[in-house]
């Protein structure tokens, strides 16, 4: 597989290299990891929702917390990224997925962990 690319994102849709989801979903810099990414708690990330990020040893995770930035990660997932190594950010989704974008594009083992909406 080669880079990944988000094409476009707007509320509660995203097309990565020309497929569209409508599910929130973990892209990795060379796959789609998980096209119907679900959480115990909707609007909260805990770390049994992010084992698949984990596995795939990233340097980067960027968290697009939604199109009104209503998603928290929470913060024993973000130091657990933080002990193996690997870089966090937060941003709203529109940001996080241009972020990856030029992560990807520079080369960078990045993960994308979107939510669509809200």
């Amino acid at each position: 597989m080669g880079r990944m690319k988000v094409n476009s994102y707007s509320f509660g849709r995203i097309v990565v290299d020309g497929r569209e989801y409508t599910n929130d979903v973990i892209i990795s810099w060379n796959d789609i990891v998980n096209s119907r990414w679900w959480r115990k708690e909707g609007h909260n990330v805990c770390l049994e929702d992010v084992k698949e990020i984990f596995e795939l040893k990233p340097e980067i995770v960027v968290f697009g917390t939604g199109y009104n930035g209503l998603m928290r990660v929470e913060k024993e997932v973000v130091e657990a990224l933080k002990k193996k190594g690997v870089e966090v950010i937060e941003e709203k989704t529109e940001d996080a997925v241009a972020r990856f974008n030029a992560l990807v594009r520079n080369g960078r083992r990045a993960v994308l962990a979107a939510h669509l909406t809200c």
